[in-house]
Order: structure tokens, then C-alpha cells, then sequence
């Protein structure tokens, strides 16, 4: 994103593969053709002081995620507080990593969002100075267990 042809200071945005993944596993056990598997490439805005992924409603209903029967609380950077529902078996790949989460559901959403626990399960860290993510180690992710 630009304004007056700067980028915008602290944004970063990536192209994010999103996918159904009941489709996915479907497809790797056969099931499903691989090429039925519902999936898209959405902007995604990264925020690391936020902290879960937020999907738009639209593409929630579109790849056919299944939703949680209880909604969860949110709350805005503005102080605004809602519920809201909350998608399962989301298939995420970026930078080459691919992980499964959860994922608040935002109606009136365009992108996604990414926040802290898709970075930390990804082992990405955000490059302040060059507005990118890039991973940790770039062979392995690296997870800390003690």
C-alpha cells in the first residue's frame, strides 16, 4: 500500500495461500482430485500485535470452512469489543511454510490478517527496516520446546 507513491510505514503485506483443509486432506488420501481442492491466494496484512488470523466472511463461506458452534470475543485497536464466529481447518502456506489454524471471521473484511501465532507457528520475523517477513533459519523452522 502506498500513499503519495511512499509505502506505508510498518505495513507489510504478502500474498497468503489460503485453503479448505479438509479438501486437502482429502486430495492427499485420494479422495478428492487435487485440482477440486478449494483454496485461494489472498493479500494478507501483517500484524504482529495482533494476535490470531482473521479471515474475510466471504471467503470463509466461499472455500466451505467449517465454523466452531461458539463465537469468540474480539477486540479492536480502537477499544470496540464483538463476537464473532470462528473458522477451523484453515490450510495456510506463505513464504513456503504451511501450517493448519483457526480463524476469526471478519465480515466486513477484504484481507486477511496475520497475526503473532501464524508467524511464531511459521517461525517468521518481521524486518522493520525493509518492511518483510522472512524466516528465521531458512532451511528449518525452529521451534523452542524448553
Amino acid at each position: 500500500m502506498k500513499k503519495n507513491g511512499k509505502p506505508d510505514m510498518g505495513r507489510i503485506t504478502v500474498e497468503v495461500d489460503i485453503a479448505n483443509n479438509e479438501d486437502v486432506v482429502a486430495a492427499r488420501r485420494g479422495y478428492l482430485d487435487p485440482s477440486k481442492v478449494r483454496r485461494t491466494i489472498i493479500q494478507g496484512l501483517v500484524d504482529s500485535g495482533a494476535t490470531r488470523l482473521v479471515l474475510p466472511g466471504a471467503l470463509v463461506k466461499a472455500l466451505g470452512l467449517p465454523l466452531k458452534k461458539k463465537k469468540v470475543k474480539v477486540r479492536y485497536a480502537d477499544g470496540r469489543r464483538a463476537l464473532r464466529a470462528e473458522a477451523e481447518q484453515v490450510s495456510l502456506t506463505l513464504l513456503g511454510r504451511d501450517g493448519q489454524f483457526s480463524a476469526v471471521v471478519e465480515p466486513g473484511r477484504d484481507t486477511a490478517l496475520i497475526g503473532a501465532i501464524v508467524l511464531e507457528d511459521l517461525d517468521l520475523l518481521v524486518d522493520c527496516a525493509k518492511l518483510r517477513l522472512v524466516p528465521r533459519d531458512p532451511d528449518y523452522v525452529v521451534s523452542e520446546i524448553e
